[in-house]
């Protein structure tokens, strides 16, 4: 589970409490990503704890409720490493909600395809403004502007495949015509509604 992997590497720079491993997740991974959920970043902290990737151990504070402090363990080095030495690989195939949509709206025709799609190119080049934007206002750290400019990336490959189905939605939609009176053939030759 890569944010998992994500905190031990956080860690690896030393013992850290959730706050600091938060705003040092943020400020790494830059403004992009968007705010990490307390809540869900000390569920990953005691899950890592549970497995035995992590240890914990409280602080007394005078003024605060005490801190708790977190560390690797022996075996997290190693499972960190494990899981930087794999290539990042999709799994499960390319899913993406916006491919619903194509795969609906080329179902009840070109003209409500081509509207989808019209929505979906203005959404990609609002995207765009707005991490050229974030890429302005971000900063001098390389890492963060590497980061940003991947996601600016991914998002022009996505305008890349909204433009190649508007250049094919006559196509598209016709094959996806074929295909439904096939279907309804079959179903009134088998004498079903």
């Amino acid at each position: 589970m890569p944010i998992h992997h994500a905190v031990l590497g956080l860690l690896a720079e030393g013992e850290s409490y959730g706050y600091e491993l938060k705003a040092t997740f943020e400020q790494a991974i830059g403004p992009q990503w968007g705010e990490l959920n307390i809540g869900h970043l000390y569920q990953v902290l005691e899950r890592l704890v549970r497995d035995g990737m992590v240890t914990k151990r409280t602080v007394p504070q005078h003024d605060r409720p005490d801190r708790v402090v977190y560390r690797l363990t022996a075996g997290s080095r190693d499972e960190l490493d494990r899981w930087l030495a794999e290539p990042s690989i999709r799994q499960g195939g390319y899913r993406d909600d916006f491919f619903l949509k194509l795969v609906a709206a080329a179902r009840l025709g070109r003209d409500r395809l081509e509207e989808v799609l019209r929505t979906q190119r203005r959404a990609y080049l609002g995207e765009l403004a707005s991490l050229a934007e974030l890429r302005a206002r971000a900063g001098p750290d390389p890492l963060v502007d590497l980061l940003i400019e991947a996601a600016i990336l991914h998002t022009e490959a996505n305008l890349k495949v909204v433009e190649r189905a508007e250049e094919r939605s006559a196509v598209v939609t016709a094959g996806e015509q074929k295909r439904r009176r096939a279907i309804e053939d079959t179903r009134k030759a088998a004498g079903q509604p």
